[in-house]
């Protein structure tokens, strides 16, 4: 791919470190932490009729777990990408979608109902081990749907990114809030305010100008550093 040929260098680069390290510990912080305060209290279910009507697939759990893989790919080429401003506004956006998602997780703890899997087939076994692993809280907004949607943001833009590569990621970004759905790893709603939260952050950064502050706080150590040389 001529993105990835034309920005392997920039791998070395001191200055890309610290925007993707933040996006990486705001999402643990933001998916986790809350957790401490809330576990005791009263937990919303917002499922609603239509949530019941959407049966469970397990082999869709591939699609869930594949995400991170998708997640990794597309974070390193929305903060590779040659305009630097857009990669600042996708990475600002990200995280503060994701403190956005720490006051909602604060603030309206969500619940989910979760069937039992009874099947013995693979996928089956990988769901129930998905449900062992990951507690049926912190729901809403859906991290999953709003790293997915960034996903997309992170390259739409890019000019190095050939265009069957944006169509994909948008619909690897869709297929990803489904399996959500279909994983009964969440409702329709932690699936519109995922995606919905991902595009109002980011239009939030480009119209207030966060970014360039957000490069300037994250960056200063490494510009001092850069002076001295």
């Amino acid at each position: 791919m001529n993105f990835l040929r034309h920005k392997k260098q920039l791998l070395v680069q001191k200055k890309l470190y610290n925007p993707l390290l933040i996006s990486f510990v705001i999402n643990i912080v933001a998916y986790n932490v809350s957790r401490l305060w809330t576990t005791s209290s009263h937990h919303i279910n917002m499922a609603v009729r239509f949530d019941s009507l959407i049966p469970v697939i397990p082999w869709t759990t591939a699609i869930y777990l594949g995400s991170y893989i998708f997640w990794m790919i597309n974070y390193l080429m929305g903060a590779l990408q040659d305009d630097e401003e857009e990669a600042y506004n996708f990475l600002c956006a990200d995280v503060l979608a994701k403190l956005i998602c720490l006051i909602f997780f604060t603030v309206l703890p969500t619940t989910t109902f979760r069937p039992t899997i009874t099947g013995a087939d693979v996928w089956s076994r990988l769901l129930r081990t998905v449900y062992r692993m990951d507690a049926a809280d912190n729901l809403f907004p859906s991290i999953h749907c709003l790293t997915s949607q960034f996903c997309f943001i992170a390259v739409r833009k890019s000019s190095f990114v050939p265009k069957w590569y944006k169509v994909f990621s948008m619909l690897a970004a869709g297929l990803i809030c489904i399996s959500t759905l279909t994983t009964k790893q969440h409702v329709v709603a932690d699936v519109f305010m995922g995606i919905a939260l991902a595009e109002t952050s980011y239009f939030l950064v480009k119209v207030t100008g966060l970014a360039r502050l957000y490069n300037r706080v994250i960056n200063v150590n490494y510009e001092y550093e850069r002076k001295l040389k």
